[in-house]
């Protein structure tokens, strides 16, 4: 059936003005029409599409998500390599950068600059080929990607055309707003869902999601920061921005051009003193060599561009007042002080609580109820009170003392030897329960669906959990009478619950929280173990042995797995579960060895999987996991924001630092 001329005009005019508004919305933000108009000209050209087939494409904002969810995952090698940033924190090391440049192009040269903010998301690789994306990846190791096309056709500010055919490559941050990353936190708490800690996961996980339609939800948004592959438009870095921008694609606007060092500083102050009016994060500022040609002429290392470099902001601070002091208890018994706060703006959220930690950093602050104090975010995610204005007091202020007994089940409360927290030891602590519960059940562990910390809140509070195993006791018919669960969702969760029982040794271990064990320990120790039935026919003697002749495990690791083993109610616990037949026993270690034979591993930092998959990897080619870089580790593998301890380990003890990019060579070249 052919399209009558007027409905094929309007569906043309239905394009543009849609295309017009998702970018005034998602990239200006600044939105012409409320969402009730944008929706009656979304439905107006569904209902054309619906009626004239032949009108649908792929440029349709209507085609932006697929019906289909992406059956696996493949990859896709970059035009380039994405690499990352040399940091700085001071103006020493960045008058070194502008020197290294300017005897890299000659004394003679000039040099201009473009300062741009650092935007703290995820980045991308996006190709547009005969004026279409066609194309996209993660960063991954920054040779090759995940292949994500389907997921960044949903990012309302990436345009499905533009008006020029020949190819172009761009790279781009995929960030979540703070009013955005707010809005799916409290939908994700009505549904009984653990809160994303910060919009640079939540968008990263975001990218990585196999079902499009999901992705659609999480309100991701883009800004191009670099044209990597397209049409000769400009020679600088900030003529390509702008060029970019004219063509519909997503750029922040926030590029300045420096003719020297000192409006360099200048450009980054004035990114900082915005930092908080940002609408999403920003974590610093990068500085580049504004011009290709000298891009071009000064080249890279290994790792780093020698024309840019990442300013990085320190930890951004608030001044507000101690309402009151209260004490938590988590799955260890731990009793840990929190201090709510009279509500401040800090780094674009608005915070109400922060950690103290425990009774000594309390006594060394003088904290009190009342006091004015200083906070900050460690890590630009938890908020901590680091100074209090002792100079504010009226002398209403109240001294804090933690807790005789714990707040939450009464019980005397114990300090061991040689430790500084206090804890319950009462292990039938609702708290203690609770927090036990949601641990077993987290995807590093037994991966139980669905089993968010809302809903582990109703098991225990109704006495339908007491511990893990009554987890595999639990029936659809009680579950369903549960806050927002319903007959489906309570099916689900008993399906979920019953499927990991299928989950290897291993992370059975991780789950049941042995103090000292974490996941690399408990796969080092269920390797030895085999099954859930070896580790209970273990006798005292037979732990001090087998796990003693562990690897890394040290006298403290063996006398937490002996003491947790032959504690009665533990060992009552663990034969319970192999009852019910939780634990599929550890698959033989190989005894063929891989490319990584004979190789030891430590893994650090953000990675471009988690970091789980990188040590199976590691693993499946014969190499084996330190939890921590000891001697004899043959590399530290290190991704981006990588702690100092770690790196000063490794310097002091040899350890060669390589990145996931030299992992993925040595794991080929067997």
């Amino acid at each position: 059936m052919s399209v009558p001329k007027r409905e094929r005009a309007r569906h043309d005019e239905l394009l543009l003005e849609i295309r017009a508004h998702d970018y005034r919305y998602y990239v200006l933000d600044d939105p012409l029409i409320d969402d009730h108009a944008y929706d009656r000209l979304y439905a107006e050209l569904r209902s054309l599409e619906a009626s004239y087939p032949e009108l649908v494409s792929t440029a349709s904002p209507t085609q932006r998500v697929g019906d289909t969810t992406r059956a696996d995952v493949t990859t896709a090698e970059h035009v380039a390599p994405m690499l990352s940033l040399d940091n700085t924190y001071n103006e020493r090391d960045l008058a070194d950068f502008a020197r290294r440049v300017t005897e890299g192009l000659g004394d003679g040269a000039k040099v201009q600059y473009c300062v741009e903010p650092k935007l703290d998301g995820a980045s991308i690789e996006v190709l547009y080929r005969d004026g279409r994306l066609v194309g996209g990846a993660t960063r991954g190791d920054g040779r090759v990607g995940e292949e994500i096309t389907a997921n960044l056709r949903t990012i309302r500010s990436l345009p499905l055309t533009i008006d020029t055919k020949e190819p172009l490559t761009v790279r781009a941050e995929v960030v979540i707003y703070r009013r955005d990353l707010a809005a799916i936190n409290a939908e994700r708490a009505a549904r009984g869902e653990a809160a994303f800690a910060n919009p640079r996961n939540a968008a990263a996980g975001s990218l990585r999601l196999l079902d499009p339609a999901m992705v659609a939800e999480r309100r991701l948004r883009a800004f191009v920061w670099q044209v990597v592959e397209g049409p000769s438009f400009s020679p600088t870095h900030s003529g390509a921005l702008r060029r970019a921008a004219e063509l519909g694609l997503p750029a922040h606007g926030r590029e300045r051009v420096c003719g020297s060092l000192e409006e360099v500083h200048r450009a980054i102050a004035e990114i900082g003193e915005l930092r908080a009016k940002f609408p999403y994060e920003i974590d610093g500022a990068v500085v580049k060599v504004d011009g290709f040609a000298e891009q071009e002429a000064l080249g890279a290392t290994a790792k780093f561009p020698r024309w840019a470099i990442a300013y990085k902001f320190h930890a951004e601070q608030a001044q507000t007042r101690v309402r009151e002091i209260v004490v938590q208890v988590g799955r260890t018994g731990q009793l840990t002080p929190v201090a709510n706060l009279e509500p401040v703006e800090l780094a674009g959220t608005t915070v109400s609580r922060a950690s103290l930690h425990n009774a000594e950093i309390i006594d060394a602050l003088d904290v009190r109820v009342g006091d004015r104090v200083t906070i900050e975010k460690a890590g630009e995610i938890i908020p901590q009170v680091v100074s209090v204005e002792v100079s504010a007091r009226s002398g209403a202020e109240v001294a804090f003392e933690m807790p005789a007994h714990c707040p939450v089940c009464g019980a005397p409360v114990e300090r061991r030897d040689g430790e500084i927290a206090l804890r319950c030891p009462n292990p039938r602590c609702p708290a203690v329960v609770k927090g036990t519960i949601s641990y077993f059940g987290q995807r590093t562990a037994m991966d139980i669906d669905g089993l968010g910390d809302a809903l582990v809140e109703q098991l225990v509070a109704r006495g339908l959990v007491r511990d893990v195993a009554e987890l595999y006791e639990l029936e659809a018919e009680p579950l369903a009478k549960l806050e927002r669960m319903g007959k489906k969702s309570a099916a689900n969760l008993v399906y979920a619950i019953a499927e990991s029982k299928s989950r290897s040794l291993d992370r059975l271990l991780t789950g049941l929280g042995i103090e000292q064990i974490g996941q690399v320990a408990a796969r080092q120790l269920a390797v030895v173990a085999r099954s859930l039935g070896g580790l209970l026919e273990w006798s005292p003697t037979d732990v001090d042995q087998q796990v003693g002749a562990i690897g890394g495990f040290g006298p403290k690791m063996v006398e937490s797995v002996k003491a947790y083993l032959f504690a009665p109610e533990n060992r009552a616990l663990l034969e319970r579960l192999r009852e019910q037949g939780v634990s599929t026993p550890m698959p033989a270690v190989d005894e063929v060895g891989g490319a990584l034979s004979g190789m030891s591993f430590c893994v650090t930092g953000t990675l471009s999987k988690p970091r789980e998959q990188v040590h199976e990897a590691i693993r499946a080619a014969g190499g084996e996991i330190h939890d921590k870089v000891r001697k004899g580790t043959t590399y530290l593998v290190a991704g981006e924001r990588v702690g100092k301890a770690k790196l000063e380990s490794a310097e002091k003890l040899g350890t060669e630092i390589i990145d996931e990019g030299r992992l993925a060579e040595l794991m080929s070249a067997g």
